[in-house]
């Protein structure tokens, strides 16, 4: 993800059946100050003095100020953490679990009010917000699942080897799926043992309140679960930096998960990076237009296009051409821009002015290099000038090798690339600096089954979006290093230790 907020700061989905009801005459409230972070097991106030406007990005109103966090705030965190550890790192297999079904618990009360919170902070569309909570929250049955079908222990002769917990964890998690980030690392870390210091991203410091107001009540040993809210050149910088941090996993762009890989390198932190994405959707020539478009679309618009796994690269048989681009224009009706609390509304607003200032840099990028617009465009769309919404755009005739086609723009803009042959489609597909996504429709499964174990990405789906909360996720490539979900979440916390007689 290449919105570079700050120095180790954040730049960022997956599924579930929720969609609350939010009533767009009912959500306009007072400014909200929040001035409080949370370290070994309560609210306390901010030691840091920057404050920070969190802006609405459907009128860019400020609607809540926030109090970061500084160094002092940090190590504070770090060393409940630690003291913490001495004791849960100790801790059983059904100890952790029945934390993990508190956390559901907790979470599951107000699911609701995280997605009210994440619609109207993010700007993410109601019908997919309250997807993503959910797919958040069920984290902590799945991760408890997980746990259980992991063995701890192995033993051969006179060897014993335990997977025994890292340590302390610091999570840096992103603006664009706050709950899910947040309840996936800490549902895997304390699943192995560890406890935590969470920097969320500053930009959604309204979710992760009422997100930790909720994990509050799961009643957690003090010290396990600590939330400090700050910029990323400083409170990243200090999770990376402290010798009593032993892992971090961090969900963001390239730029900043190569210093965190490189200056982390400095006391030997674990390291899993969750980064960027420019997946590539292969429609073959045996694809149903009026279901494999459609399908092709969601994927690329997938929450406002402000996903990693946005499908933004669609390649497509030659011989089909003017087919599908008529049934792209037939399609995006399906795709209307507006106010995020409408369930009719499938694209919101870009996340910040400059969000919104980056998507119409790499739209107007893709003219000057020779794609031509379908559907789209630069500048707003007509009646939503006040916010930071952009045009649903899909360029065709782009080569692979364009800015659009190779860069990760993070907006719903899709690149449509034409290819002549099976060969020369999965050749296109692997040819990006990313791996995290991709996907293969077409009528004829075995085939398709084919293509998709030659594509070098992390996950491959086939034929519409799906997701399995025990596969691993994670890239190939710049996408990333390690993988989160199930026992691969867990792994990841986990060092082996072996005992020889």
């Amino acid at each position: 993800m290449e919105l570079r907020l700050h120095r180790y700061g954040n730049a960022r989905s997956r599924t579930t059946p929720f969609v609350p009801t939010v009533n767009p005459h009912d959500r306009e409230s007072a400014m909200q100050t929040i001035t409080r972070h949370y370290i070994d097991g309560a609210f306390v106030e901010s030691h840091g003095s920057e404050v920070m406007d969190i802006i609405k990005p459907t009128n860019g109103q400020v609607i809540a100020r926030v109090s970061l966090a500084d160094e002092e705030d940090t190590r504070h965190a770090i060393a409940a953490a630690k003291t913490a550890f001495a004791t849960f790192g100790r801790s059983t297999k059904e100890e952790r679990t029945k934390i993990l079904r508190r956390l559901h618990q907790a979470a599951s009360a107000r699911l609701g009010d995280l997605t009210a919170a994440m619609v109207e902070e993010y700007g993410g569309v109601v019908r997919f917000a309250g997807l993503i909570v959910q797919s958040g929250v069920n984290a902590f049955l799945a991760t408890e699942q997980a746990l259980q079908e992991l063995p701890m222990t192995r033993n051969w002769g006179k060897t014993t080897v335990t997977l025994e917990p890292v340590g302390v964890a610091g999570l840096i998690t992103a603006w664009n799926a706050n709950a899910l980030f947040i309840c996936l690392k800490l549902a895997s870390a304390v699943a192995a043992g560890c406890t935590v210091v969470i920097k969320p991203s500053e930009l959604s410091s309204l979710q992760t309140r009422v997100l930790v107001e909720a994990l509050h009540e799961a009643n957690l040993p003090k010290g396990l679960l600590n939330v400090v809210t700050g910029r990323g050149n400083v409170v990243g910088a200090e999770l990376v930096r402290n010798p009593n941090v032993t892992k971090i996993s961090f969900t963001g762009s390239v730029g900043v998960g190569k210093s965190i890989m490189r200056d982390g390198a400095e006391t030997m932190k674990r390291i899993t990076l969750e980064l960027g994405g420019k997946s590539p959707t292969i429609l073959l020539d045996d694809a149903v237009l009026d279901q494999a478009i459609p399908s092709a679309l969601v994927m690329a618009f997938l929450n406002s296009g402000q996903a990693c796994a946005a499908g933004t690269r669609l390649l497509v048989p030659k011989g089909r051409v003017d087919q599908i681009k008529q049934a792209i224009m037939d399609a995006m009706p399906a795709f209307p821009v507006g106010d995020p609390a409408e369930p009719k509304t499938a694209i919101g607003p870009m996340v910040s002015q400059k969000q919104y200032e980056q998507v119409q840099a790499y739209i107007r990028k893709g003219i000057e290099e020779g794609a031509e617009v379908l559907v789209g465009g630069l500048g707003h769309p007509e009646g939503l000038e006040a916010g930071y919404f952009v045009k649903p755009t899909v360029f065709i005739n782009v080569e692979n090798d364009m800015t659009i086609a190779q860069e990760e723009i993070f907006g719903p803009v899709l690149s449509v690339i034409a290819y002549d042959s099976e060969e020369e489609a999965i050749s296109i597909a692997n040819d990006s600096e990313y791996g995290l996504h991709a996907a293969v429709l077409g009528a004829d499964l075995q085939r398709a089954r084919r293509i998709a174990a030659q594509i070098r990405s992390g996950r491959v789906v086939i034929n519409n979006m799906t997701d399995d909360p025990q596969a691993p996720w994670g890239g190939f490539k710049y996408s990333g290093i390690g993988r989160e979900y199930g026992r691969y979440g867990i792994e990841a916390f986990l060092e082996p230790r072996a005992i020889l007689e």
